[in-house]
């Protein structure tokens, strides 16, 4: 019985996608410098700084784990980064993640953050700031100033550590820097990539349920051009809390139905995931069963964009699940999406939007002079498009050292990584059947063979760096 109870518990967690492991942590504050740069305007001003931790596995002299939060609250990533703390243990190592400022519980300002003059205070450069002088006292308090530290992050994380030990190689001795599309980051650098990887995704599954979509897509906007009859078609087939009315409203939705296959693609994991949205295992998988079994190509679209933004729903508030912001690939929802937004229009390189013609979504454009217009409006700023290649190094980061750049095949930010050697310690790990980042997260029985063989390959690049 005991054989057949532990069979039952195991195919629940792999349908599930969970794991025997249990991660939990200490939450704690750090009092930190509001402003790092000028000391005449917050002088030494503070606010309360918050990060996780665990100390369990850790022996004096062994390293630091230290993940560089991005843009959200700290905990999901805690949640999501499985591979850290698992290789904890056999490393005796300290594991700590401190949050990105203005996101979660790390608010300078309070409720009034997110407003004028705050809102400047919110930078990469400032955030790195943040964890460096953090780093640089939590290993004065271990007694822990000879102990290795190394930087991980998944995404723009992944960007930031990568970020820590190009302009702290001081404090960080080594970084792994999953699905990091640093390269973006240089006005020379590839930008036009994203949707055609998304798209991809799509084709790979199944071209009939490509050409369902990209049918799908075209059929709406014959509806559209009809007037406000059409729009009432497409307004019932998505099942919307409130019809369409103009222009403007079916612009939006186009935005949200993408976002959703925009989601789905980074999000392909192979079992069930909460982290960002509810999907099931393989969600392009599902959709495209969605779209083959619809009973005409707009329906299916609606179909398929209910998998990401949840299929029980008896309607859908399309305005309040997706917000139009700088960043074409989205921004989520609430004071996180206007955080990104800020950063999106001040520092940060992100793709082109949608053309049509590489890929299969609805021509939906987004380019600088876009972005230029659409962040003077709304922040008040002029954009400096060429600042983070000039601060980040661009694409010339061979000067650099003991950095992983880790990207899977189905990730849509692949295009705008480091997929090839540049030195023997700046090296590109190839992620066979990963999504976004997959490698940062706990090992799962249903992960593909890449992506155990990438997460071996990892671990040993690090035992390398922290045993030199």
């Amino acid at each position: 019985l005991s054989k057949m109870v532990k069979a039952i518990v195991c195919l629940l967690l792999c349908i599930f996608g969970l794991s025997y492991a249990d991660f939990p942590y200490k939450e704690a504050y750090y009092d930190q410098y509001v402003d790092h740069f000028n000391m005449m305007y917050y002088g030494n001003k503070t606010y309360m700084h918050r990060y996780l931790y665990q100390d369990k596995y850790w022996v004096q002299g062994g390293p630091i784990f230290v993940y560089a939060g991005n843009e959200g609250a700290i905990e999901g990533f805690w949640e999501a980064s499985g591979f850290i703390h698992e290789i904890a243990p056999e490393f005796q190592a300290f594991v700590v993640f401190p949050e990105h400022r203005f996101y979660g519980k790390s608010l300078p300002f309070g409720n009034d953050s997110f407003r004028a003059p705050y809102l400047g205070l919110l930078t990469a450069e400032q955030a790195m700031a943040d964890y460096a002088v953090f780093l640089t006292d939590l290993k004065q308090n271990l007694n822990a100033t000879t102990s290795k530290v190394i930087a991980f992050g998944g995404s723009y994380g992944g960007m930031l550590a990568a970020y820590m030990r190009f302009k702290y190689p001081n404090i960080v001795d080594g970084a792994l820097a999953a699905s990091a599309p640093i390269y973006m980051q240089d006005p020379a650098g590839p930008h036009d990539f994203f949707f055609k990887h998304v798209t991809e995704d799509f084709l790979n599954t199944s071209v009939k349920c490509y050409n369902l979509i990209k049918l799908g897509y075209k059929q709406m906007n014959d509806l559209a051009a009809q007037g406000q009859s059409g729009l009432d078609q497409i307004s019932a087939k998505f099942s919307l809390c409130n019809k369409l009315t103009d222009a403007a409203s079916y612009q939006h939705l186009l935005g949200w139905s993408r976002n959703a296959f925009v989601m789905m693609a980074m999000l392909d994991y192979p079992y069930p995931t909460g982290f960002m949205a509810q999907l099931p295992g393989f969600p392009v998988k599902v959709a495209c069963e969605k779209v083959l079994e619809a009973s005409d190509p707009v329906s299916g679209i609606a179909d398929a964009s209910g998998v990401f933004y949840n299929t029980s729903l008896t309607c859908y508030d399309i305005q309040s699940e997706f917000i139009e912001c700088a960043d074409p690939t989205g921004c989520g929802t609430g004071n996180d999406a206007t955080a990104w937004d800020y950063q999106a229009c001040t520092e940060l390189a992100l793709p082109n939007g949608s053309n049509n013609v590489t890929d299969m979504f609805p021509v939906i454009p987004w380019n600088l002079d876009l972005k230029r217009e659409y962040c003077q409006k709304t922040y008040g700023i002029t954009t400096r498009d060429n600042w983070a290649g000039i601060e980040f190094l661009g694409l010339k980061i061979q000067s650099s050292s003991n950095i992983i750049f880790s990207n899977g095949n189905l990730d849509p930010w692949q295009g705008g990584g480091v997929n090839n050697d540049i030195s023997d310690t700046l090296v590109a790990v190839k992620v066979i059947g990963g999504a976004h980042h997959l490698d940062l997260r706990a090992s799962n029985p249903l992960d593909p063979p890449g992506v155990v063989e990438a997460r071996a390959q990892e671990k040993g690049i690090l035992r390398t760096w922290i045993n030199s």
